[in-house]
């Protein structure tokens, strides 16, 4: 598939759509692994200390892509970028699907980090082609695409792993890519370089960037000790409903259902953020992220509290990261990808230590230091937010 093949436009809307179907997609090759990681630990005859390896080295990937791949948004045509990057991504699925020992399987998990950092592209291209007033919702719009691919990526890769295997879900994965990669090389509009800076250059450029806009780095730290909560709860829940509740992968991926209200969520959010600006968007996301902690504390002695403390926990997060994602990518138009590199670098670093961090809590401490840490960490946030606010 030729990415230099000239694409077919789109309107707007049509344009909009797709670039949430990519993040979709790419999402969801992010997220298969969570219900999965009780079945990884079994068939590779590992402890779930060491399961954690799985999470984090994939949000580990992420971070990587981010750091290193995304500021090139700003240097090259997105397009190119894209496709190249999804291609990529179907090989690091091919070899999950494949992997015959746990080592391997940990290296593809990396590598479908890496790819699958393709999405932040996107971000900053639907802000480019939105209309100013109405930036907040197309950002929703597409970050919707991420969190459906999300929820999909949980209770499929849950159902799939129960009834088919693990390693069938990743064949799956497979083909949706491909038909992705058709998709985008079709129809994903060019977009011009934005700087002329070499990638060195480019790099260092992040340094200065992140010195000069205060916002950014409100919205960064805010997002990235939010991501340490949600983090450790992803990478601990298949454990704890295993050890506490008896349950498998498939129930692990049905807690992912109740975060449909996140979809909802986000676009209202990017709304409320056009209409009212994001403090009063990020402050009310924060507290209900804090408050869905306290509720699932309790979630070792009852399914509903993790079903009623999931839903708070999406909608809190997702609230969050809208305002605080089109914040972050609008302060400078001439850097976006840049922008959203240090921004989304926050957000996956915090998901890589709270990966790290919950699962040596649920290892050593026990359920409720998972959830103490999440909250303490949600507290710390509101104090950055809300310092920011009376400075």
């Amino acid at each position: 598939m030729s990415s230099t093949a000239i694409p077919r436009p789109l309107p707007a809307r049509g344009l909009l759509t797709l670039l949430a179907v990519a993040v979709f997609t790419s999402a969801t090759t992010v997220h298969f692994h969570t219900p999965m990681l009780g079945a990884f630990a079994a068939e590779f005859q590992v402890t779930p200390a060491a399961i954690g390896w799985v999470p984090t080295l994939t949000f580990g990937g992420f971070l990587a892509g981010i750091v290193f791949l995304v500021p090139l948004g700003d240097r090259a045509d997105k397009r190119r970028l894209i496709l190249v990057q999804l291609g990529g991504l179907l090989a690091a699925v091919v070899a999950m699907a494949a992997a015959p020992t746990f080592a391997l399987l940990c290296a593809a998990s990396f590598a479908i980090g890496v790819c699958a950092s393709l999405s932040q592209y996107i971000v900053p291209l639907a802000v480019e082609t939105a209309p100013p007033d109405a930036r907040g919702s197309a950002v929703g719009t597409v970050m919707s695409g991420l969190f459906v691919g999300i929820l999909f990526g949980r209770v499929a890769g849950g159902a799939v792993a129960a009834a088919f295997g693990w390693r069938t879900m990743y064949a799956v994965s497979a083909v949706m890519l491909v038909l992705l990669l058709v998709a985008l090389a079709r129809s994903l509009p060019r977009s011009p370089p934005r700087t002329t800076h070499r990638y060195g250059a480019l790099l260092a450029s992040l340094v200065a960037l992140y010195r000069a806009q205060p916002a950014l780095r409100r919205a960064s730290a805010v997002q990235a000790l939010l991501a340490i909560g949600y983090g450790s709860f992803w990478a601990t829940l298949a454990s704890m409903l295993a050890a506490s509740h008896g349950l498998g992968p498939t129930a692990a991926g049905l807690v992912g259902i109740p975060g449909a209200a996140g979809i909802l969520v986000a676009r209202a959010a990017g709304r409320a953020l056009d209409r009212r600006g994001p403090g009063p968007v990020v402050t009310a996301g924060i507290g209900v992220f804090a408050l869905a902690f306290v509720v699932l504390a309790l979630g070792a002695l009852s399914i509903v509290a993790i079903v009623v403390g999931a839903v708070l926990l999406d909608c809190g997060l997702r609230a969050a990261m809208v305002a605080n994602q089109t914040l972050a990518t609008t302060v400078d138009p001439s850097a976006r990808s840049r922008l959203n590199t240090l921004f989304s670098a926050h957000m996956w670093g915090g998901n890589a230590a709270g990966a790290a961090l919950g699962s040596a809590m649920l290892a050593h401490v026990g359920w409720w230091a998972v959830c103490a840490t999440a909250v303490v960490a949600a507290l710390a946030a509101l104090v950055v937010q809300r310092r920011a606010r009376s400075a």
